[in-house]
């Protein structure tokens, strides 16, 4: 109730809260609720807040005093009370006196008209902003500014002109004034958040260190505890990424790389894995384009049954070099390790395309024909379907073909209508899901 902008037309209309707008105390309170709801129960002790609370809820809030008063006295006799009642409703039937019109000072109207030329000046300043005419643009908000030192939106303003014309020192000067003179006007919150994301920005353009990115990602994050805008934090975001690039790009040494990757490779060969994934991990620090140590860090992940970690550097040494054998014979080993032998067959005969007579390669294809054709026959115990059956399940890919309609009913037609099925066997796509099925135990072929 305290945020909308009816709060201040209410206490200025009503005659018992009117006065409360010229004391600086009560000003203050206000501000503080507004940008700190739960501060209410701080100042409810307070008779002005307790009345204007009252009046926002539109509700008669007695005061303590004179609860007791009225408490305390008796009350007048019947008779008493019948005489009192004509004389109320009368004075409750008279109209009430019109107020008198307050008078307007000369320095008052002076003020008025300030501002309003200010506003102009500032409506035309954001016009020529639109046209980038960012020259004229400043013009009018310094103007608006010399007419007008009470409304910091000039300052913002003209500092989101400065970072369009590549001016981020004179930015920063006019956001740093325009938090200075907010605190002092008790300026709205919004206001004061806006101004430290164009310093931020005007920060972001400037730095050249990861020092000077952390000085930049601090003003945004003071911004965010002003006012948690979307794009506040988009552009925290943007610093924070902005100075992990930096730093990678600093740290970048292809020649300290390999010596950690040498390194690395002594300790796989000593079956010191953990030592080993550290020096691989350093080498990619130093350079992280390298494909060859993400294949043997996965080949460390592997010996250390660390399946996803693995799976993840072998893909990404696939994307790094789409014909570095290494990185398919990795994928697959995992694959096939975790028994996903139609994955690991599709990984092995991609790598097939770029490396055709690779030993590794079509050893991994003979593997997993091997398995497939197992489960075909129906060669598996018990135990070997319920747990390929149990890994299939948790596979979002076998999921998407068991809740496939079409799908359904083509095992529905296996089961009951052999006839139907032949004809649904024909179907190159229908083929490839009903062997995936049979490989991850799902189906069995009879």
């Amino acid at each position: 109730m305290f945020q909308g902008p009816e709060l201040w037309t209410k206490i200025a209309s009503d005659p018992t809260t009117r006065a409360y707008l010229e004391q600086a105390d009560f000003m203050q309170m206000l501000r503080e609720v507004q940008r700190n709801p739960s501060s209410l129960n701080m100042y409810l002790s307070d008779p002005r807040m307790m009345q204007v609370l009252g009046l926002m809820l539109n509700i008669k809030i007695q005061r303590p005093d004179a609860s007791e008063s009225s408490q305390s006295s008796p009350p007048p006799p019947r008779s008493q009370q019948q005489q009192d009642q004509p004389e109320t409703k009368a004075r409750e039937a008279e109209p009430e006196p019109e107020s008198e019109p307050m008078e307007v000072t000369d320095e008052e109207k002076e003020r008025k008209e300030r501002k309003s030329s200010a506003q102009k000046e500032k409506e035309a300043g954001n016009a020529a902003y639109k046209k980038k005419d960012f020259d004229t643009a400043i013009q009018h908000y310094t103007k608006a500014l010399e007419l007008d030192d009470e409304d910091i939106s000039y300052l913002t303003n003209r500092a989101a002109v400065y970072i369009e014309m590549g001016k981020y020192d004179e930015c920063i000067k006019d956001c740093d004034k325009a938090v200075e003179r907010g605190r002092e006007l008790r300026a709205d919150f919004k206001m004061i958040s806006r101004a430290l994301t164009r310093k931020g920005t005007a920060l972001v353009k400037l730095a050249k260190t990861s020092k000077d990115y952390d000085i930049a990602i601090e003003t945004f994050q003071k911004a965010l505890t002003e006012h948690r805008n979307p794009d506040t934090l988009k552009r925290l975001n943007e610093a924070e990424k902005a100075k992990k690039d930096l730093e990678q790009q600093e740290y970048y040494d292809p020649k300290i790389a390999d010596e950690e990757r040498e390194k690395g490779n002594q300790l796989f060969k000593e079956q010191k894995y953990p030592d080993a994934v550290k020096h691989y991990t350093e080498a990619l620090r130093r350079n992280p384009k390298d494909p060859r140590v993400y294949s043997n860090r996965a080949a460390c992940y592997t010996k250390l049954g660390a399946m996803p970690e693995g799976l993840k550097d072998a893909e990404k040494c696939i994307e790094l070099d789409p014909t570095f054998s290494k990185g398919y014979t990795r994928k697959g080993a995992i694959q096939f390790f975790m028994k996903e032998y139609d994955k690991a067959m599709e990984t092995y005969q991609a790598g097939l395309k770029h490396d055709a007579n690779n030993p590794e390669l079509l050893d991994g294809v003979r593997r997993c024909i091997e398995q497939i054709n197992k489960a075909n026959r129906g060669d598996l115990s018990q135990e070997e379907i319920q747990e390929r059956q149990n890994k299939a399940m948790q596979d979002p890919e076998i999921q998407n073909i068991l809740t496939d309609p079409i799908m359904r009913q083509v095992l529905i037609d296996l089961q009951e209508n052999p006839r139907a099925s032949q004809e649904h066997l024909k179907n190159p796509g229908v083929m490839q899901k009903i062997q995936k099925l049979v490989s991850a135990g799902i189906v069995q072929m009879r």
